[in-house]
């Protein structure tokens, strides 16, 4: 099996060194970026199974690195992970709003980084190899092309950030049926993923902005459900 490549991202020169020397020793493949321009064109060079990314940089910040990089065609599907300082609600709520998968808090502690990024690299993995019966979902007037990572709505095109994506697919794959904040939680984020409450209700925000407030119904004190 070759080895996976990871990309690290961050303007402070120590923590750059501090992750890629440990990383190193666990085996990954290595390319450093120090901004968020670097990070974009490295990206497409580098092709990475996995890139670990500062918010706070210089000339381009994370988020918007991160908007880029959804948008190229060859990294939209890459795994993005932010570093974020701890209980740094907004920094993690406007990653997600960006298109990441997930976070990682500082300080950084090597064990935790490894597991983390053994917990990442394995979940997409599995998705990637998990069959479907079709590459195309039909609920009401949605048409969501699981290949593609488009949607469409009464013909209208529409682009979606990969978590909402997943979070509008799995809804999706059930109309009416209620789905648990704990079962979207495992389900898309998986049980190894903390991340804050507010995580869930901001997707969704996201998802009704864009293809209208009533495709998707809250079930207070429960969870979620598409209506279509």
């Amino acid at each position: 099996m070759s080895a996976k490549k990871i990309l690290l991202v961050d303007d402070d020169v120590d923590i750059i060194e501090f992750m890629s020397y440990n990383l190193k020793k666990d085996g990954y493949i290595i390319e450093t970026a120090y901004n968020g321009i670097e990070a974009v064109k490295k990206a497409q060079i580098f092709n990475p199974d996995l890139i670990i990314m500062d918010i706070m940089m210089p000339e381009m910040d994370g988020i918007e690195a991160c908007e880029e990089i959804r948008k190229i065609e060859s990294t939209k599907d890459t795994i993005v992970t932010f570093l974020t300082a701890r209980d740094e609600d907004y920094s993690q709520i406007a990653g997600f709003n960006a298109g990441a998968d997930d976070y990682i808090t500082k300080p950084i502690k090597p064990k935790v980084l490894s597991l983390k990024i053994q917990a990442l690299l394995r979940r997409n993995k599995e998705t990637k190899e998990t069959p479907t019966n079709s590459v195309k979902l039909e609920a009401g007037n949605i048409i969501i092309d699981k290949e593609k990572y488009i949607i469409f709505k009464d013909t209208q095109e529409y682009i979606l950030p990969r978590k909402q994506f997943e979070l509008l697919e799995l809804l999706a794959s059930k109309p009416d049926n209620v789905f648990t904040r704990e079962d979207i939680f495992r389900r898309i984020w998986g049980d190894d993923t903390f991340v804050s409450d507010r995580t869930i209700d901001v997707h969704i925000r996201k998802i009704r902005t864009k293809l209208g407030d009533n495709i998707i119904k809250t079930v207070k004190g429960v969870g979620y459900k598409f209506v279509g």
